[in-house]
């Protein structure tokens, strides 16, 4: 009676276990896995600009320097202008004490005064056969030579004044007021042109063929970056390239000018340069985060709608070709159409076909938080 009452209990527990597992399994096909989270965002067509990558560290440099001399020695004896300050062309920067330059010029006057006198009469004296050619001669020349120190005299008065060359900003004073300048030698001043102003930069001369083509074609664009910047990005045209490679360094000089209205360049200064080559047109460009690389090479996420369910969606791995990024943007050479909806984060948790939902990015940050 034991043994059968021990079978008698068994076989009822076994079949109350196997019902249970079997509403286990038909919960799990009533409830399939959820989906994973994702950020996506749409392939879409536009103009893409073809540019040097990465970008060439830039040195900028003024179209013009120059360094004032004195061309008469004296006394410094008014400085017109604050050091560092922008300056007009022909501004007076200096005066040298005019007033030994001014005795001279009366003396030399003076004395050509009563050569023209002496010259009038010999040349009465010699119209009347009174006086000879030589005497004549020596009359005139005296007079000539005379005029000509006064003219000298003139110019030098005129250097007392010393003006701007051209639009720019001073540079440190190298001498002062009351300071005893000698000619030439002393240096007073230096002035760069910044209006406009040079960025000078280097590329890889491989890119010299297509530089030189685009350039036949019309004016390549430069845009310049800097670190602590807080105007957009300044904007020039190519305007130089060297007449050489650099042997040792296998890269070509070039040269862009900016406008530079805003003073947002300074001589000296490093930049990052971006010189647009050409523009692709109607490219399909997805966000670069968009883009995976697999055993089989490069692939994209695409969310389609599920065709079993149309309330939900899945994802197709496809495989694309890429082109060139520009800020962090790709161009899809093959393999995707403007318009499709791409995943952009998320991808670690993906699998061909397996169910997505669209996360805002808000939502993302949550779910992903720790």
């Amino acid at each position: 009676m034991k043994n059968g009452m021990k079978k008698s209990i068994l076989i009822p527990a076994a079949i109350a276990l196997a019902a249970v597992m079997m509403d286990g399994c038909s919960a799990q096909k009533n409830n399939p896995v959820a989906s994973a989270p994702v950020l996506v965002a749409k392939a879409v067509e536009t103009n893409v600009p073809v540019q040097i990558d990465p970008p060439p560290v830039g040195h900028v440099m003024p179209v013009s320097t120059v360094t004032i001399h004195s061309q008469i020695g004296g006394l410094i004896s008014a400085v017109h202008f604050k050091e560092g300050s922008e300056v007009k062309s022909n501004d007076l920067l200096f005066t040298i004490d005019p007033r030994p330059t001014q005795a001279v010029l009366a003396r030399d006057q003076a004395q050509l005064t009563n050569a023209e006198i002496q010259l009038n009469r010999d040349q009465k004296l010699f119209d009347e056969k009174i006086e000879s050619q030589d005497q004549f001669d020596t009359s005139k020349a005296n007079r000539d030579t005379l005029a000509a120190t006064v003219q000298s005299d003139e110019l030098n008065l005129e250097f007392t004044a010393i003006r701007a060359p051209f639009d720019g900003v001073t540079g440190s004073l190298q001498l002062h007021e009351g300071d005893v300048v000698k000619a030439p030698d002393d240096a007073l001043l230096t002035i760069n042109q910044i209006h406009p102003i040079y960025v000078e930069f280097a590329v890889s001369e491989q890119f010299l063929p297509e530089i030189k083509k685009q350039m036949r074609e019309r004016t390549l664009k430069a845009s310049v970056t800097f670190e602590n910047m807080t105007v957009p990005p300044p904007q020039g045209d190519l305007t130089f390239v060297d007449n050489s490679v650099d042997a040792t360094t296998g890269t070509i000089l070039l040269k862009a000018t900016f406008p530079n209205e805003d003073d947002a360049l300074w001589p000296g200064q490093f930049v990052n340069v971006t010189l647009t080559l050409s523009e692709l047109t109607n490219a399909v460009v997805v966000p670069s985060q968009a883009v995976q690389v697999g055993q089989s090479g490069q692939f994209i996420y695409v969310v389609k709608s599920d065709s079993t369910n149309s309330t939900s969606q899945i994802v197709e791995e496809r495989p694309v070709e890429t082109g060139i990024t520009f800020n962090n943007k790709t161009v899809v050479t093959k393999g995707l159409k403007a318009g499709e909806t791409v995943v952009t984060d998320g991808q670690l948790r993906l699998a061909p076909k397996m169910k997505v939902t669209v996360k805002s990015s808000d939502s993302a940050s949550k779910t992903n938080a720790p």
